[in-house]
């Protein structure tokens, strides 16, 4: 049974409740290289963490709330740091073309996937597990919004930006997602990498 939408006692306002709540997010991942998810009790998390077991229940009802944040915080990051690749390349070169631009940035994405493999088919994983639907949509509407961040300046029509951007993610998290969960240790990103360009180049950019 899936869990409801993401569960937080106490939002981090303060600096020191934001360091607690990576703290402990940074120690349920640790602990993951070691054992699957559902093995990892709360004790072991605050363990690490180096807190004490009520101060997890300042800000989390339940393991999988702090799950569920994880997921979110890393998905979030995932698509900060593409936003800000994606206006680099803009300020930068001038005379990169749009599909040039689009390849870019999907290898920048595959890179930083990875680079950290094992943590994002873990979340692809959990996430199954743990997200309901509301959950997903958001996390999903998310990396959506990104797209048309990254697609806006190159295309004005606002009904086929939001076309573009919807396809982008469903391209690029279909292939990454179905694949690093039936293969977690994937290894041929390059021949990945060259079926999403290949998949993305039969959709309209004009």
């Amino acid at each position: 049974m899936k869990n409801p939408e993401i569960q937080v006692r106490r939002r981090p306002r303060q600096s020191r409740a934001k360091l607690t709540q990576e703290a402990l997010q940074e120690s349920f991942v640790r602990l993951l290289h070691e054992r699957h998810a559902h093995e990892i009790t709360i004790r072991e998390i605050t363990d690490v963490a180096g807190v004490g077991l009520g101060t997890f229940y300042e800000y989390f009802s339940k393991k999988e709330d702090l799950v569920a944040l994880t997921i979110h915080q890393h998905v979030k990051t995932n698509a900060e740091q593409l936003k800000s690749y994606a206006q680099s390349l803009m300020e930068l070169s001038t005379k990169l073309s749009f599909e040039g631009y689009l390849q870019q940035i999907i290898h920048f994405q595959l890179e930083q996937i990875q680079a950290r493999q094992f943590l994002w088919a873990q979340t692809f994983l959990l996430e199954r597990q743990i997200s309901n639907i509301e959950s997903y949509r958001k996390s999903y509407a998310m990396m959506v919004q990104m797209w048309r961040s990254i697609l806006e300046p190159s295309i004005q029509d606002d009904e086929q930006l939001k076309h573009m951007a919807l396809n982008m993610q469903r391209v690029c998290y279909g292939f990454v997602s179905q694949t690093l969960l039936v293969e977690p240790e994937f290894e041929e990103w390059k021949e990945l990498e060259k079926d999403i360009v290949q998949s993305l180049g039969k959709l309209k950019f004009e």
